[in-house]
């Protein structure tokens, strides 16, 4: 069976300092996440497209828990690898070094661009420009949160250019260890547009609603439940129909924003007097 085409632009990245890892991808090509995106947190992350070999995922990755560097797994894959003229790929390892592979057959415009934890790709794009500015955008934008940084970076991309063939989806894969849900999984942020007129707008929503549902916001801006609020807490809640704030934020699914009862989040304080405004 061929590989499947992925022409499209994307970015493979960490944050050292959260120790995450991530991919952000958008191509006019259906459910371009089930392909090109694969992270582990504390190994790496790699984006394989082109006409995609879906083997550099999985093996990219063992070979980084093995102790390779980003430089030796592009050049092992590929060079063993005999459709690698038409492959593209991006590699960032455990140290935030990255490297990158574009195979002299790929469509133009192709290419790729690396620095310091990241890798910027792309193939069939209206120009370099695509790629350029998703590197420049990353680099800019270093005092954001990861997941953040790479939205930023598509978007910018998008409207440098992008895919000449226009959009379709997109995606978005952050990992960090017991970072996920209930500190249960690696998978911080693990979010999909298969088929979309504007797919990275559209991703853009998703997040912005997986951070209300599953963010948290830093303890010292919690407000106490005491006093006025608490009783306003308390009868809200009780209109609802629900003795307590866990029973609630569970039901709303806004359990990952509560934490005891001697302080809400000022989220889901909203939520709680939008349901019951």
């Amino acid at each position: 069976m061929a590989e499947p085409l992925v022409a499209t632009f994307s970015i493979a990245a960490c944050d050292p300092e959260a120790q995450q890892w991530g991919v952000a991808v958008q191509s006019k090509f259906l459910a371009v996440g089930s392909v090109v995106p694969w992270a582990e947190p504390q190994v790496g992350a790699i984006a394989t497209q082109a006409y995609a070999n879906p083997g550099y995922g999985p093996d990219g990755l063992a070979l980084l828990r093995e102790g390779l560097s980003a430089a030796e797994v592009v050049e092992r894959l590929t060079s063993g690898d005999e459709g690698r003229d038409e492959r593209q790929l991006g590699v960032v390892d455990a140290a935030g070094v990255a490297a990158a592979w574009t195979g002299s057959s790929c469509l133009d415009w192709a290419g790729h661009r690396t620095g310091h934890c990241y890798s910027a790709q792309g193939n069939i794009l209206v120009s370099g420009a695509t790629v350029d500015a998703l590197a420049e955008t990353f680099e800019a934008t270093a005092d954001t949160p990861l997941a953040d940084r790479l939205l930023a970076a598509l978007s910018a991309a998008q409207s440098a250019g992008g895919d000449r063939r226009g959009e379709q989806s997109a995606a978005l894969r952050v990992v960090q260890r017991n970072g996920g849900y209930a500190a249960l999984s690696d998978v911080l942020v693990d979010l999909r547009v298969d088929d979309h007129r504007h797919p990275i707008d559209e991703l853009a929503r998703l997040y912005e609603l997986h951070q209300q549902l599953f963010g948290r916001t830093p303890e010292r801006l919690w407000l106490p439940l005491e006093g006025e609020l608490r009783a306003e807490v308390d009868e809200r809640l009780s209109g609802l129909g629900y003795d307590s704030l866990d029973a609630w934020a569970g039901v709303e699914n806004l359990e990952e924003r509560v934490s005891g009862d001697e302080a809400i989040d000022p989220v889901v304080l909203d939520a709680l007097r939008e349901a019951s405004a």
